[in-house]
């Protein structure tokens, strides 16, 4: 694939991730992931309560509950419990991982991460690049 081809698809799959974050029910932050592999998205995932718990992410403070799954962790936790696999897959997500994200990307198989905001720490990029996964950050329009 062409290096402005992939460009193209990258820009596709994060405004559907950005799409998929919309159905969160976070006040704070809104995290959409997708997973593709071979040019289909095997997962998807957003940031949210885990299933059976009530949707309200965040504490009487403001503060983002402790169970909060966030998006990339529910994308590969779905890939997990079907038939597909994470390996050779990228990962689109709508802002860069945790450091204890960045660990389920890597062991989950993904060679390649595409993203559109930053996290306020940078350790999960960090991780991933020392662990030889292709990290791409991708601006979206009107962020």
């Amino acid at each position: 694939m062409t290096e402005e081809k992939q460009r193209r698809y990258d820009l596709a799959y994060l405004k559907m991730a950005k799409e998929w974050s919309k159905l969160s029910h976070c006040k704070r932050k809104q995290v959409g992931a997708l997973i593709v592999k071979d040019k289909m998205i095997i997962s998807d995932g957003y940031n949210g309560t885990p299933t059976g718990f009530d949707n309200c992410c965040e504490d009487e403070e403001g503060k983002t509950k402790w169970h909060v799954l966030h998006a990339e962790a529910n994308a590969i936790l779905k890939v997990a419990s079907s038939t597909q696999g994470c390996r050779g897959a990228t990962l689109y997500i709508t802002l860069s991982p945790c450091k204890e994200c960045s660990k389920l990307i890597h062991q989950s198989g993904i060679t390649r991460m595409v993203y559109s905001q930053a996290y306020k720490d940078n350790s999960g990029i960090d991780f991933l690049e020392k662990a030889h996964v292709d990290v791409v950050y991708l601006q979206l329009e009107n962020e």
